[in-house]
């Protein structure tokens, strides 16, 4: 499909709103359940709304993991949502890896501004621990092509294989994305020159935030000395550079501009963009057509403005170094200079573009299914000025981005939202 037919998409129905959102803590939780943790972020949205379980039209229900984990493979979303109430509407279970609640919110975001429903609920929950962590960690094995494992291997090997590495072993309890993010931070390496340290500053960074976010799983402040000297996980990756494995849950409910006038106008967020893209085949290097880049300029033209215009950025940072990239790919500095960018504090809270205020992956916590909700709910406060002391101030356009999975040198899936107060 052309990008000519991405680029001409038009909507003839009105705007969407969010204008409720609710998160568990995220973290290790082994006495909680899916349902449990669904019912707490459900409930919780609602809450905020000022919304009952009769006012929802319609509910798209994101996980990625209970079906090796526990063997629900199918109908998760009817479970949990029947159990605490939600009788006859429509459920639709998503999943798109760790983009998997983002790529709900699309949906919820499509069928409410297709005409479908006036109001829409967007759930996205994870439960990853439990009593067998290799288990836990061999889902991740199945998040790109189990078919071409082995190539997959050798071909992320070898990009990076003029880097010099240090002696260092690799963690033995970690998910293959690890290996895939070390891989790809190695070729940014060999073409532009950037460091273990940038990455350093990019953990140091989102631990530091996570200080402020009562929701976070951890909430340490680490300085760059720190993170270098923590245990290695795959070079040059080290321990506070990585997502942590997570359990949680996240929601959003999404409105018609019909519907608003039941809701409080004051506390909506609108969703400007709200874009989910695979890639095309491109060569290692080649970052103008990255999946995560085309996504994101085919949300600023659908919300109709540009990245030097976002105020605050919530980033997929599984890795320190995925949210180097990103900062890159999405346009809020040239390729090559997303490390610089964090040494200089420009992403910071202060700094002239925060990012990842929540603490990022890295510290707020990964349940995967949950992730790209958990991004939303953290801008959502952003924009209503009800963020704490990791208020950003005068935010007016919000964006997240989550991506999910791994195919050739990049993500499976990409989600850009760009949200407006």
């Amino acid at each position: 499909m052309s990008d000519r037919y991405f680029n001409s998409c038009t909507y003839y129905v009105s705007k969407v709103y969010i204008v409720g959102v609710g998160m568990t803590p995220f973290g290790k939780m082994l006495e909680r359940s899916i349902k449990d943790l669904s019912r707490q972020a459900v409930e919780a949205a609602l809450a905020d709304a000022g919304a009952g379980r009769e006012d929802v039209e319609a509910a798209f229900f994101a996980n990625a993991t209970q079906s090796p984990l526990e063997g629900q493979h199918m109908v998760g979303g009817q479970i949990a949502l029947r159990d605490m109430g939600f009788e006859r509407l429509p459920v639709f279970n998503v999943e798109n890896a760790c983009a998997s609640s983002s790529s709900a919110l699309n949906l919820a975001y499509a069928y409410v501004r297709g005409g479908l429903a006036d109001v829409a609920l967007a759930v996205g929950a994870e439960k990853m621990y439990g009593s067998d962590r290799d288990k836990t960690f061999s889902v991740f094995n199945g998040a790109w092509d189990v078919h071409t494992a082995d190539a997959t291997v050798a071909r992320l090997e070898e990009i990076g294989r003029d880097v010099q590495a240090p002696a260092a072993g690799k963690g033995t309890e970690r998910s293959v994305f690890m290996d895939v993010y070390a891989a790809l931070a190695k070729l940014h390496m060999k073409t532009f020159g950037s460091t273990q340290r940038d990455l350093a500053a990019v953990a140091s960074k989102n631990h530091n935030h996570s200080v402020h976010n009562p929701l976070s799983q951890y909430r340490k402040a680490m300085s760059v000395d720190e993170v270098l000297a923590a245990r290695s996980i795959a070079w040059p990756l080290t321990l506070p550079m990585c997502s942590p494995v997570s359990d949680g849950a996240a929601a959003a409910l999404l409105v018609s501009e019909a519907a608003l006038k039941r809701f409080t106008r004051s506390r909506a967020v609108e969703i400007r963009a709200s874009v989910v893209r695979s890639g095309v085949q491109r060569a290692p290097q080649d970052y103008q057509n990255h999946i995560c880049r085309l996504a994101a300029l085919q949300a600023y033209e659908a919300a109709g403005v540009g990245p030097e215009e976002v105020g605050v950025a919530e980033v997929h940072d599984a890795s320190a170094f995925a949210e180097l990239l990103q900062t890159e790919l999405l346009g809020f500095c040239e390729f090559g200079e997303g490390g610089r960018l964090a040494q200089s504090g420009a992403t910071s809270l202060g700094g002239r573009l925060p990012v990842n205020p929540s603490g990022g992956l890295e510290s707020k916590g990964h349940p995967i299914g949950a992730t790209g909700l958990g991004q939303v709910y953290e801008l959502v406060a952003q924009l209503r000025g009800e963020a704490g002391a990791r208020q950003v101030e005068g935010a007016r356009i919000a964006l997240a981005e989550n991506g999910g999975g791994f195919y050739g040198y990049e993500e499976a899936v990409a989600c850009v939202t760009i949200l407006g107060k």
